[in-house]
């Protein structure tokens, strides 16, 4: 079974897929590793080579459970977990990585706007939603191996930014 572990950059999904006792196939590796069309002229990234990565994905035949770690990761797979994060948190976040006050107004918006969530809630056949606001890595490690096991499910809904970002 492949689950997507999904969510805007910033919201947490490598340093969770870490602590995770599942193994985790990051799909950022692979487009940098050579499944990719190219760099993007106007985004200055690599364009992602889907039909490529889908393909590679499908050749993978196993019996264990295995984490597809990326921002689009709910491209490939019938079940996302999908990580939130406040806007005022991934900022910060955004910030300390370097990105450009354009690159994170886009992920704002992107976050705020639930793009991701509505890709995953449209792509695949069950969406769990985590808020990881205020959360430590491991909590929301525990939360997904639980959302794994059966013992948790958190439908889409369990976070609204809008107010937050564009205010009243």
């Amino acid at each position: 079974m492949q689950i997507a572990l999904t969510g805007t950059p910033g919201t947490g999904k490598t340093t969770v897929a870490a602590l995770l006792r599942y193994r985790v196939l990051d799909i950022n590796s692979l487009v940098r590793g050579g499944m990719n069309l190219g760099q993007d002229p106007e985004r200055g990234c690599l364009e992602a080579d889907m039909d490529a990565l889908a393909g590679h994905l499908d050749s993978l035949e196993s019996e264990e459970t295995v984490i597809l770690e990326g921002h689009f990761s709910h491209h490939f797979a019938d079940w996302a977990i999908v990580l939130r994060l406040s806007p005022a948190a991934l900022r910060t976040r955004l910030e300390g990585r370097g990105y450009s006050q354009s690159k994170i107004r886009e992920n704002l918006e992107a976050e705020a706007l639930d793009v991701i969530l509505v890709e995953a809630v449209d792509m695949c056949r069950r969406v769990d939603e985590i808020d990881t606001t205020g959360l430590s890595a491991a909590e929301v490690a525990a939360m997904i191996e639980d959302i794994i096991e059966g013992r948790l499910y958190l439908p889409p809904g369990q976070a609204d930014w809008l107010e937050d970002f564009f205010g009243r």
